[in-house]
């Protein structure tokens, strides 16, 4: 009699119930802090070593597809083991469980700045300015140590970080990311390639497709739509959804593209949105959910849950169509020896743009005096030497803010 052929192990991971990865990924959103570097170590301890929902090189693939597309790297992660594990209703509980708790509590704060009215000289608000500061520097930081560890990369990050902070709009932000592309393309195309690891996809190849013109189509087709319509509506949504395209390396990269979309129009003032940026420090799940106050507190109407559903929605929304046209054809993308080189220079162009929004609102806009510096240096050291959690730096400095004022 033949031998029977040993299981497939990503049998585990192809069949699964949506209700179970909304389980899992609920228990995630409510625990997971400290950003997307940390949100993929919880994630890894979850799926990889507790359940064994998939193994180590095909999470490590998932983890590499997700720095390559735009968006929030955790989050994708998230979308694309809902993907694999239970399909496309699956990847939007994923997406749901992981993301829901955080954007509850932070359409719920957006009620209370409302209630509270003009918040611009509360020292409480100074405070999350001040740890905002701090947790900003912390990723560039860490970023650069691996994104940009050599000189040739470290200098793309230096002339990325220059020429933001020169020319301060969103069609600049990606002028940089494609040249950056270019130069790594040029400076560190080698003839190897990627693994070759193969990833357990359910996704057919039209669905795939799909995905990809529903993107494109919507990203082109949006501001054509909400000049037309004179919609505010629209208009939230279609700066939330090229936020959500445009960000290359998600997390605190974010924070110079949907400042410019929300607070240059005046849909939210520059203290309410820095004020919700700390606040997003302070609660677990990912930093994107800073879309979901954006939008509750913004004017004009829609607003409040309504105004928090549009944004979040359509600032995730890019994330799910790209995993999911990404996701099938990715193991042999992965390979190419062009898209690694061009990926290196658009990760080193990332650590720039986010060195810039450090100086550029974030530290312009909270550090004035002696005091804010040490009340920043201070937040930072808790973060790099102490290894404190995010939600207890922005709790110290939001306290010390109080204390020096009140002195």
């Amino acid at each position: 009699m033949q031998a029977a052929s040993p299981p497939d192990p990503a049998d585990a991971l192809r069949h699964g119930s949506a209700l179970e990865v909304f389980l899992v990924a609920s228990k995630l959103g409510l625990t997971s802090f400290g950003g997307p570097i940390a949100h993929l170590g919880y994630f890894h301890n979850e799926y990889v070593e507790r359940r064994k929902w998939l193994s180590e090189d095909a999470y490590a693939e998932i983890v590499a597809l997700s720095q390559a597309l735009p968006g929030p790297a955790s989050s994708q992660v998230g979308i694309a083991i809902g993907l694999m594990r239970a399909g496309l209703v699956g990847a939007i509980m994923a997406w749901i469980g992981f993301t829901l708790p955080s954007a509850a509590v932070l359409v719920a704060f957006a009620f209370g700045v409302k209630e509270i009215g003009d918040i611009s000289d509360a020292a409480w608000l100074h405070g999350l300015k001040l740890a905002a500061v701090a947790i900003v520097a912390f990723a560039v930081w860490g970023m650069a140590r691996n994104l940009a560890p050599d000189k040739e990369r470290a200098t793309i990050a230096i002339i990325a970080t220059i020429l933001a902070l020169s020319l301060e709009t969103a069609l600049a932000q990606v002028g940089i990311i494609v040249l950056a592309g270019l130069i790594g393309w040029k400076l560190f195309f080698s003839a190897g390639g990627g693994p070759d690891t193969h990833l357990p996809v359910s996704v057919g190849r039209n669905v795939a497709i799909g995905a990809w013109v529903v993107f494109f189509c919507l990203l082109f087709g949006l501001p054509l739509a909400a000049a037309a319509a004179e919609s505010q509506a629209l208009n939230i949504f279609d700066s939330f959804y090229r936020t959500g395209s445009l960000v290359f390396g998600g997390g605190h990269v974010v924070l110079p593209l949907i400042q410019r979309e929300v607070v240059a129009p005046g849909w939210v003032t520059q203290d309410d949105f820095l004020a919700g940026y700390g606040a997003a420090q302070a609660v677990p799940g990912p930093l994107f959910t800073l879309s979901a106050y954006l939008g509750a507190i913004s004017d004009p109407r829609p607003n409040g849950v309504l105004g928090g559903t549009i944004a979040l929605t359509a600032i995730f929304l890019p994330s799910f169509l790209l995993v999911v046209g990404g996701l099938p054809a990715w193991s042999l993308i992965r390979r190419n020896p062009s898209f690694l080189a061009s990926l290196r220079g658009v990760n080193a162009a990332v650590v720039g743009l986010l060195l810039a929004a450090l100086y550029n609102p974030v530290f312009t806009s909270a550090v004035g005096s002696a005091e804010d510096f040490s009340i920043a240096i201070a937040a930072f050291g808790l973060l790099a030497f102490w290894k404190s959690p995010p939600w207890l730096v922005v709790a110290f400095s939001a306290i010390a803010a109080v204390v020096v004022d009140a002195v």
